[in-house]
């Protein structure tokens, strides 16, 4: 429940952003709003955070955390068989999908055929935006899958910090630089004027925030490195396995000493 919160909202904060931009919630009008430029590249923060957010609204590697199959024992995964857990692989994979063809639409062109094909008209009319759409949620399935074999997963500390205080602040301050533009591009001012009354406050906001960022350093180990030996790296004494204790086993009335194999002399059988 936590995740899905935490991951929801920056999701949801980096829609505001296309919505701003686009004038309208309307998806066919956010369509027609990437005829030049999609969103995907004009509006980057928000694409990025909207990936990793869904990533972890599907619960999909490296955020696969409520259902770690390789560690964890899910509950549907000994429960049901058969249909009924075909069932439940078969939701994920459609929120896959849904989330995926929101993306194609939101940020991707949707229908639209990429550019430069798109300059040509008979391309985006018939069967072809059908074909387009397609490919793209097919391609952003791929991302899924890819990221599912490439990335190792988060520790839970790792994975609500980065959905708390990495993702919802960027969102955050990233509507208002759209919502500051927006306003000035209504009030008819130029790129000159934007850049004067939005980047030079936020540049000077990055710079103190950079000056009172404490700085990490990693100290120095004071313990030489051990040499290796035979091509394997030795570890230091300190971290050597202890000898394994005699263990005493009860056998009828007598007590027996039993010795383990590491405390065994060379003689002994």
């Amino acid at each position: 429940a936590a995740q899905m919160i935490s991951y929801e909202i920056a999701m949801g904060l980096s829609f505001v952003a296309v919505f701003l931009y686009a004038g309208t919630m309307s998806t066919s009008g956010i369509v027609d709003a990437q005829q030049k430029l999609w969103y995907g590249l004009l509006l980057l923060p928000s694409f990025v955070v909207y990936v990793v957010a869904v990533i972890g609204e599907t619960n999909r590697a490296p955020f696969d955390l409520p259902e770690a199959e390789s560690e964890l024992v899910g509950g549907f995964h000994t429960e049901y068989s058969s249909l009924k857990f075909a069932l439940f692989f078969l939701a994920e994979y459609i929120n896959m999908v849904t989330v995926s063809a929101l993306a194609t639409t939101l940020f991707l062109g949707g229908w639209r055929a990429p550019w430069p094909v798109s300059t040509v008209e008979s391309l985006n009319s018939g069967w072809w935006p059908v074909l387009w759409f397609t490919v793209k949620v097919l391609i952003a399935l791929f991302g899924f899958v890819w990221l599912r074999g490439t990335l190792p997963r988060l520790r839970y500390d790792q994975f609500m910090r980065f959905g708390w205080k990495v993702l919802v602040p960027i969102s955050l301050l990233w509507i208002l630089i759209i919502g500051a533009f927006s306003v000035l591009n209504n009030e008819g001012y130029g790129a000159r004027e934007k850049i004067l009354y939005v980047g030079l406050p936020i540049a000077a906001l990055l710079l103190v925030a950079s000056m009172f960022l404490p700085e990490r350093t990693i100290e120095a180990a004071d313990e030489p490195v051990p040499e290796s030996q035979g091509g394997y790296p030795v570890p230091p004494m300190d971290l050597r396995v202890p000898p394994t204790p005699r263990i005493r086993v009860r056998a009828g009335t007598s007590t027996v000493d039993v010795t383990t194999t590491a405390d065994r002399e060379p003689g002994d059988v």
